[in-house]
């Protein structure tokens, strides 16, 4: 099926009272991995591709594209995200590479500066015809500015966020409320009462950023809370890198394709059960 606006997507979830996953995508088999996932769970997912991944392959289109295939072929609705943009070249690209949203990653900036940065980036967007994703608060992991997701002042403030959104007309808001970046274990904390209190205090719908690390019974109840995007991305990783792993411990075959489709079944896997965890 054709791909579907991710705010579409949001929007259903909110209404219905679940969430729906948006899957970080590095390579192909990652792509793959992802729509069988979804396919499985009879559940529409978000494929995200960001600022990092494309400096991976060098180019944003040709990933791009190869993801708008997938989804075209799918038998679950499928939406395309761009995801932790920092770089204005490259949400000016979104559109004509097929996404039908941006993150404009502002979350390390100070306040008013975050607030100058994502209001022109969605004056533009919108312009376009793109929803715009934005963090305030930070999320710790991604990088050393702040990688203690208990810090003080680190956490969303609901005031704050309202103004915030009021101000600079995003779409989505990716809040800070215990969850980290490139956690491998699934001991992540979430203060549920901020995440309500988040909901109460704003018109759109929230993001949780770091999920990896966060435990089943927490997605579900962090949902239940008011999340309605939540996302995934070095899960998939560590599934992927594990089934490589032991795929090339198992022989010395020098055909990738036996370790790579070891990964994509693990994705696959993944993604099938987090989608259960947080979409019933």
């Amino acid at each position: 099926m054709p791909l579907v606006p991710t705010a579409e997507l949001l929007r259903t979830a909110a209404a219905n009272g679940s969430g729906v996953a948006a899957f970080n995508v590095v390579t192909l088999e990652h792509g793959e991995g992802i729509v069988a996932g979804a396919q499985h769970a009879a559940a529409p997912v978000i494929l995200q591709v960001s600022e990092n991944t494309v400096a991976f392959h060098g180019s944003l289109r040709p990933i791009s594209a190869a993801l708008a295939a997938l989804a075209a072929d799918a038998g679950v609705p499928v939406g395309l995200h761009l995801d932790h943009v920092e770089a204005p070249h490259l949400w000016e690209q979104a559109a004509a590479a097929g996404y039908s949203s941006v993150m404009v990653d502002g979350g390390a900036l100070p306040y008013d500066r975050n607030v100058a940065v994502t209001a022109e980036a969605t004056a533009l967007l919108h312009g376009r015809g793109l929803a715009v994703e934005a963090e305030l608060g930070y999320v710790g992991g991604k990088d050393s500015q702040v990688s203690n997701a208990h810090a003080p002042g680190v956490r969303t403030d609901p005031r704050q966020a309202a103004e915030f959104v009021g101000a600079t007309g995003v779409d989505a808001l990716a809040v800070a409320v215990g969850s980290s970046h490139a956690m491998t274990t699934r001991t992540a904390e979430l203060d549920l009462d901020l995440i309500a209190a988040l909901r109460d205090a704003l018109s759109v719908p929230l993001v949780l950023h770091g999920s990896s690390g966060v435990p089943d019974d927490a997605l579900r109840a962090a949902v239940r809370a008011g999340i309605v995007k939540v996302n995934v991305g070095t899960a998939l990783n560590v599934a992927y890198t594990g089934a490589v792993r032991s795929a090339l411990a198992a022989d010395d075959a020098v055909d990738p394709r036996k370790a790579l489709r070891s990964a994509r079944g693990a994705i696959g896997d993944t993604v099938a059960h987090l989608l259960d965890v947080i979409s019933r």
